[in-house]
């Protein structure tokens, strides 16, 4: 008996050491953000990369994909929004963006945001090709909804191929879109097609930014990726679009070259060239903050964005990701705000995210 004792309590030393040597890095070890944290601005940040989205109900135009309607997806979705199916169905689409309005009203920090539509592909005809689209965000709708919350702002989505994209242009600035939304991959738009020129200068007349993806596409079902090398982006440049490239371009590659690579490649050449931080925080993305702060091409360039409602879901985005960077009662406060906007500014800041990122987006919107 004594020896097992004697044994049991060497068992017992020997885990409390290892437990001691899980846990030591994370209560005694050097932060060691990215960059020399900075204050905040005094001034109310601007979130310029919002999603929201419908299933048509309340007559407002949205609706998803039969077969994003069976995939796992939309609970995610749905989940990460604060809503549920039933809530929808029973309320209408709009209320998504109440849920939207109301969480932003609670961050200490974010007062505004961009909330984006989606346009779908279109047929040779130039008319929405339903059976192509997964995803359909109406600008009508989101023009109407966004109107009743003045925390929001829009960003339209026109497909330029759209028989009357011109026309659909000029309503979307006169009903107050402070920018155009793409995903090229889901949208099937080549941003170096020459028919594009027309359009490319009505955005230029009206002073209407594009945010458009650049890298792959994993949130929908099928993507054509190669529509997303930043690469494609130089016809809208040249013609003196002022161009933001969302996340960064920080996922996939293009003949052989990193797209984010390309991205950076590209910035001397063009002054009106621009990419927003959201996204770079998830798990799928880690290091590409660093780079991206570290790069001297995106020195000057960078804007704030969240790709809310992603950054609601702690699984995907969450402080304990940066053990080196953040120490454990960095990590534990940030973990520990309700809020998800204000968790996100808290994380970004803390990684060393310099001041005058946080309100370069507002100055590229027309106003």
């Amino acid at each position: 008996m004594k020896y097992l004792k004697t044994y049991l309590s060497r068992i017992c030393d020997c885990a409390l050491i290892a437990v001691a040597l899980l846990v030591a890095p994370f209560l005694f070890n050097k932060a060691q953000p990215y960059q020399p944290v900075q204050p905040l601005p005094s001034a109310p940040l601007l979130d310029l990369h919002c999603h929201t989205a419908g299933l048509g109900a309340g007559g407002s135009g949205c609706f998803i994909s039969d077969e994003m309607r069976h995939s796992y997806k939309l609970r995610f979705y749905l989940d990460s929004l604060g809503v549920t199916e039933t809530e929808i169905m029973r309320e209408g689409d709009g209320i998504v963006l109440t849920r939207l309005s109301e969480r932003l009203s609670a961050s200490g920090h974010v007062d505004r945001a961009v909330v984006l539509a989606l346009d779908g592909a279109v047929d040779a005809q130039g008319n929405l090709d339903v059976t192509q689209t997964e995803i359909y965000v109406p600008n009508e709708f989101l023009a109407v909804e966004v109107a009743k919350h003045p925390n929001l702002l829009w960003g339209a989505s026109i497909n330029p191929y759209r028989s009357d994209a011109l026309e659909r242009l000029a309503w979307a600035r006169a009903h107050g879109a402070v920018l155009i939304k793409w995903l090229p991959s889901i949208m099937n738009i080549d941003p170096a097609d020459e028919r594009l020129v027309p359009f490319y200068k009505k955005m230029v007349e009206l002073g209407l930014p594009l945010l458009t993806h650049t890298g792959n596409e994993r949130s929908f079902t099928k993507a054509r990726d190669e529509l997303c090398d930043p690469d494609r982006l130089r016809l809208p440049l040249r013609e003196g679009v002022t161009v933001i490239a969302a996340h960064a371009a920080t996922t996939g590659k293009f003949h052989g070259e990193r797209s984010f690579d390309r991205l950076a490649a590209m910035m001397s050449a063009y002054p009106n060239l621009y990419a927003d931080i959201s996204s770079l925080t998830q798990v799928n993305k880690l290091g590409y903050l660093a780079e991206a702060l570290h790069h001297p091409e995106f020195q000057g360039r960078l804007v704030y964005g969240t790709d809310y409602p992603l950054i609601a879901v702690k699984p995907l985005v969450s402080p304990l990701y940066f053990q080196k960077q953040l120490t454990f009662r960095q990590q534990f406060a940030i973990a520990r705000i309700k809020n998800p906007w204000d968790r996100d500014v808290a994380l970004k800041q803390a990684l060393g995210v310099p001041a005058e990122i946080w309100t370069r987006g507002d100055s590229l919107l027309p106003h």
